[in-house]
């Protein structure tokens, strides 16, 4: 049954191959006497999940409570990230009240499956909503970092600068952020808006922090400063990146950036 947790599942035929192994495994337990248990399921409904097959995971989820198997936070989630990235967040969000209902708890991970499908519609309004949610106090869960990475993502590449900054400053003052990713998605996305002095501001404070950027992030940051004529600034940050250096050792030498020619 773990074999099918890991197995490729495209083209189509892989997956009926895959699925078709643990269902005769299921069978066969049955056959045995072996009532297989919520994690046997869970195995199954993740494979469908990640097949994006939402009608076989609501057929496998139903049966599976009908013999009297109580759903984990685990296997709740798989069915709503299944349906939520296959575009039906009603069934999505109906499912989650249930789970809710029924005393199980969502994990971060449940929420973000909601997160990523509102990132692809582009919808604010219904992350700005569902994130307020999850906001403490009064929520027993709360964003992990992939949550905040996520929305920043969203936000900055819709130019919504003032959310951006408000989902940064609720990170800095839980427990579990920013990391490298963080301060690359905002330095990036400040890039591509011209924002240089934010760009710069992060960049450094990034540094600071003890977060050695990307080669990509450098290189961004150098080209546009120069196109838009800020060399002066970039030669201060280079200033105050050198004099940082020597806390990354050999790992910083790579970076060195030969001059920009137009």
């Amino acid at each position: 049954m773990a074999g099918a947790r890991h197995a490729s599942l495209h083209p189509d035929y892989r997956f009926d191959r895959t699925v078709r192994a643990a269902e005769d495994l299921l069978k066969e337990m049955h056959q045995r006497g072996i009532e297989p248990d919520v994690m046997s399921y869970s195995v199954i409904l993740h494979v469908y999940s990640r097949a994006h097959k939402p009608e076989l995971c609501l057929c496998m989820f139903r049966s599976m409570k009908g013999r009297g198997i109580c759903p984990t936070v685990a296997t709740y989630t798989s069915v709503i990230k299944c349906l939520a990235s296959c575009g039906r967040l009603e069934d999505a969000e109906r499912l989650l009240d249930e789970m809710t209902t029924e005393g199980v708890c969502p994990s971060p991970a449940t929420y973000n499956c909601f997160f990523k499908e509102y990132r692809g519609r582009k919808d604010v309004n219904g992350a700005l909503q569902l994130y307020k949610k999850m906001k403490p106090p009064g929520s027993p869960t709360t964003p992990d970092i992939h949550t905040y990475n996520i929305l920043l993502g969203m936000f900055i590449k819709l130019n919504k600068h003032g959310t951006v900054m408000e989902v940064w400053n609720d990170m800095r003052e839980s427990t579990v952020g920013p990391d490298l990713d963080s301060y690359t998605l905002l330095i990036h996305g400040f890039c591509d808006n011209q924002k240089w002095r934010e760009a710069c501001q992060f960049f450094m404070e990034m540094i600071e922090k003890g977060f050695l950027p990307q080669k990509v992030t450098f290189e961004t940051l150098y080209r546009g400063l120069i196109q838009a004529d800020m060399l002066r600034t970039w030669r201060r940050l280079k200033k105050r990146v050198d004099e940082e250096a020597a806390k990354f050792g050999e790992e910083f030498k790579p970076y060195h950036i030969k001059p920009y020619k137009r």
